[in-house]
């Protein structure tokens, strides 16, 4: 349960969450996204309230890219369609546009040569890299990452870090959940640290990884960083 979240993410920020399980970051970011339910309060985006169901949610949520652990692509389709559906069917973009706009995140996530593919013919991380194209497809002010790299093998790790770490580079407003911390020291602006819902610290990497103001951020951070 999320208790008094009070957070802002400006435009081409990188904010990372952190927090062990259970703090609230996934919920966090679904909340966002309306994935979740929140029982008061308000989610704005550009001073304007987030829609709560319908065509305006809708429409928001082609505003706002999100990028899950699962990957979640459709399995019978293939990486092309996959990226095509929501410009298309939300965006209003027609087909060889859509078409035009895939090849290009393709070739930004390094998988241009991937486009008749399907997803089961893909690596775990060439799956989330194409993920990643897609939330880019509808062109967000906003990518929600829900722990992108924990379902990988480790040495997919670095490649879809490495791809995120260059949209981070190019200005991209991302708000991130992951341990991932050499990610956070090297892409994040500010890191946020939840625990039991509720935000204990928000500061800049350097300052949340070295000096640390909480006992529950330093305990967190011990055993992190030991291992």
């Amino acid at each position: 349960m999320l208790r008094d979240i009070d957070l802002a993410v400006h435009t081409g920020e990188v904010v990372v969450l952190l927090g062990a399980s259970g703090s609230g970051k996934s919920t966090l970011c679904r909340c966002i996204n309306r994935l979740e339910t929140i029982g008061s309060g308000s989610i704005t985006i550009d001073g304007r309230e987030i829609p709560v169901e319908g065509r305006a949610l809708a429409r928001f949520r082609a505003q706002v890219g999100m990028v899950f652990q699962s990957f979640n692509l459709f399995g019978h389709k293939t990486v092309l369609e996959n990226l095509t559906l929501a410009p298309v069917k939300v965006n209003g973009l027609t087909r060889p546009q859509a078409t035009e706009r895939a090849h290009q995140h393709l070739a930004r996530v390094g998988l241009a040569d991937k486009v008749g593919a399907y997803p089961a013919e893909l690596s775990g991380g060439q799956q989330q890299r194409v993920a990643i194209a897609r939330a880019l497809a509808v062109e967000p002010r906003l990518i929600l990452f829900d722990e992108p790299t924990s379902a990988l093998d480790p040495e997919m790790v670095k490649e879809v870090l490495d791809v995120m770490a260059e949209l981070a580079a190019e200005g991209t407003t991302m708000l991130v959940v992951t341990h991932e911390m050499g990610f956070a020291r090297r892409a994040a602006d500010r890191v946020v640290f939840l625990d039991q819902g509720q935000v204990l610290e928000n500061g800049t990497p350097e300052e949340f990884l070295t000096t640390p103001r909480t006992d529950r951020a330093r305990d967190f951070l011990s055993k992190i960083l030991r291992h």
